[in-house]
């Protein structure tokens, strides 16, 4: 039977619309990272009525003082190197080893324990697995002040391991459900036959399961990142010296006013990483979508 073409087109416009529709914001965001102060209050709804500047990314990102940008050409010279309150490297610095240092921390201790609830029975197994599934239902500022004062005892407050640990205790439930449910897609006879050959049970999971697994691995591997990446709360508790891009972003809110020029600038450029690191996994993480097609 053959398709309407109309009814393609309209399916294709109606995607290219929802598409649109997302991207927009972002679209913004990063265009008014580029505009002038002055500009980004604008009122007419014109987008391209403005001189871009790269004023935003030069305080955030280059360590220009901001004073040099509202006195006259040359009249100030620029401070750079990290001169500036609003400097943010630093930041960028700090959020990418506590989210890729979460990301595998969560990922591999995911592994590890979605294996175990996948090919092992025992008593209770489903009581188990609902209470991993309650720990991620449980908001985070329930446990803020419990946390602070452990890892204050622990010597692990205001470190890049304490706040990793923390991620990791964030993403660890979501990570074991999502990991259980790759791991159920794969059929146990492979292990069983495995072992028949004269595999032991870690050279089954590593040589057999593992691979076939890998786009789960990926799309976890994406979801803690986010997770990671994103995180406020623990972050701001746990933390003084160390600054994560959220919390740096939350310092550009003033008692004179609020820096959204800067903020988008810093938030554009922690695009970045995110992105480079969804597309060094992208190949595994389609397989990893489609996974459940994988049948006994």
């Amino acid at each position: 039977m053959r398709s309407n073409p109309a009814l393609g087109i309209l399916r294709d416009v109606c995607a290219w619309a929802i598409v649109l529709l997302f991207v927009f914001p972002i679209f913004w965001w990063i265009l008014a990272s580029f505009k002038p102060y002055t500009a980004i209050f604008n009122t007419t709804p014109v987008y391209w009525g403005f001189e871009p500047t790269l004023d935003n990314y030069r305080v955030t990102l280059g360590g220009v003082s901001r004073l040099s940008l509202i006195t006259d050409e040359g009249a100030a010279g620029t401070v750079a190197g990290g001169g500036s309150s609003y400097y943010s490297i630093p930041s960028i610095i700090d959020s990418v080893i506590v989210a890729l240092g979460s990301t595998v921390l969560a990922v591999v201790l995911s592994t590890l324990c979605a294996y175990g609830l996948s090919r092992f029975r025992f008593r209770g197994q489903q009581n188990f697995v609902f209470w991993i599934l309650s720990q991620r239902m449980m908001p985070p500022i329930a446990i803020a002040i419990p946390i602070f004062f452990m890892f204050r005892d622990l010597g692990l407050r205001d470190s890049h391991l304490g706040l990793i640990l923390a991620h990791t205790l964030i993403n660890l439930p979501i990570a074991v459900l999502l990991m259980k449910s790759f791991l159920d897609d794969v059929p146990v006879d492979l292990d069983q036959q495995a072992m028949i050959d004269g595999a032991n049970r870690w050279q089954t999971f590593w040589l057999v399961v593992m691979p076939l697994v890998k786009g789960g691995l990926a799309a976890t591997a994406v979801l803690c990142f986010i997770f990671s990446w994103t995180e406020f709360l623990l972050s701001l508790q746990l933390t003084t010296q160390i600054r994560t891009i959220p919390v740096k972003i939350s310092t550009f809110v003033t008692s004179t006013g609020t820096e959204w020029g800067f903020i988008t600038a810093l938030g554009s450029a922690a695009l970045v990483p995110s992105f480079i690191f969804i597309v060094l996994v992208q190949k595994h993480l389609v397989r990893g979508l489609t996974l459940g097609s994988l049948k006994d």
